[in-house]
């Protein structure tokens, strides 16, 4: 795996050469997931641009570091913004004379900051234990209940509700205990 900051350095250098290779092995998922999600082609190549400028902006002002692969990073980043602009469509305008104008920075910043957020979930995810992490992933995968009780050979799906619980209680714990909490949820 090719070091992380290469990628970042080269977009706030906008080294061209870089650019068009991180757009030539990416944005055909990035696409792919736009579309199957209401989107069009145009949407798609919006959403890509935006999660460039959004990591360069982001890795100019804070050297952060990418604990995955960059691909499956940017990828989230897009995923992340092509959710928001959905839920933001949701919301429709009663006077079509008047438009709010758009503030790019309030949108780049926001999208960092829930980028952050779900970074920190992650981080969080990974340090509970294993039998949680794996109960916790299928319930966010809206698996059913008695589905995951026969995975783990549990006597009903009271007992799978209760680990549940507990597991979302734990994964909370490491979350709030994070130092990076607090300036996550101030806004």
């Amino acid at each position: 795996m090719t070091d992380n900051s290469f990628f970042l350095e080269a977009l706030i250098n906008n080294d061209s050469k870089v650019i068009i290779n991180i757009y030539k092995s990416n944005f055909f998922k990035v696409r792919a997931f736009v579309i199957k999600n209401k989107g069009q082609q145009q949407d798609a190549e919006d959403i890509f641009q935006k999660a460039l400028m959004q990591l360069a902006v982001r890795y100019k002002k804070e050297k952060f570091v990418i604990n995955t692969s960059f691909e499956a990073y940017l990828f989230t980043v897009c995923k992340n913004l092509w959710r928001r602009e959905l839920n933001k469509n949701k919301v429709r305008v009663t006077n079509n004379d008047y438009l709010e104008p758009k503030d790019d920075n309030e949108d780049i910043a926001l999208a960092v900051l829930e980028q952050k957020r779900w970074e920190l979930f992650t981080e969080s995810l990974e340090l509970i234990s294993e039998n949680c992490k794996q109960i916790l992933k299928l319930f966010f995968a809206k698996t059913p209940y008695a589905e995951i009780m026969k995975k783990f050979n549990y006597n009903s799906e009271t007992v799978v509700r209760q680990r549940v619980f507990k597991c979302k209680n734990s994964l909370k714990e490491y979350v709030k205990k994070d130092k990076r909490f607090k300036n996550l949820t101030e806004l």
